[in-house]
């Protein structure tokens, strides 16, 4: 399986996990990566920002691989992490019409600011341990 991550810090950091690799991901640039024919046939898992942009990205990203899932992209990752919440300064507001519907309930929470407004997590706030328990259960 393969795990995509934005962030730098956190490609560089993910553990070690049994026939798997990491990939440093690159925003919205997803060409190169779209004529990887092996990836057509693996398990990926996204794992971006908890923001607009992020699930912009991830929807981006199924244009190419539609059976790519979200990877701590959930609103449970999100509240656990209330008190290193920041702020969006460019929000999309874009349609975005390939995420799932949790996916999709949670751009919608975080684009019509139900939560907070500008609501942000970045993926690299997100407790250590955190992450670890989510790998494990993905088994």
């Amino acid at each position: 399986r393969v795990f995509i991550t934005e962030n730098e810090v956190n490609f560089l950091a993910f553990p070690q996990v049994a026939k798997s690799i990491v990939i440093f991901g690159a925003g919205y640039g997803w060409d190169s990566l779209s004529r990887s024919e092996w990836l057509s046939n693996i398990p990926i898992y996204y794992w971006g920002d908890i923001d607009t942009h992020g699930f912009a990205i991830l929807s981006d990203l199924r244009k190419y691989f539609s059976h790519v899932r979200s990877f701590l992209m959930d609103m449970e990752t999100l509240t656990q992490h209330r008190y290193i919440w920041g702020r969006e300064d460019t929000p999309s507001s874009a349609q975005l019409s390939r995420l799932e519907e949790d996916e999709q309930h949670l751009f919608n929470c975080l684009r019509d600011n139900a939560i907070q407004n500008n609501l942000r997590l970045e993926q690299e706030h997100i407790g250590y341990q955190w992450m670890l328990d989510r790998v494990k259960q993905l088994g």
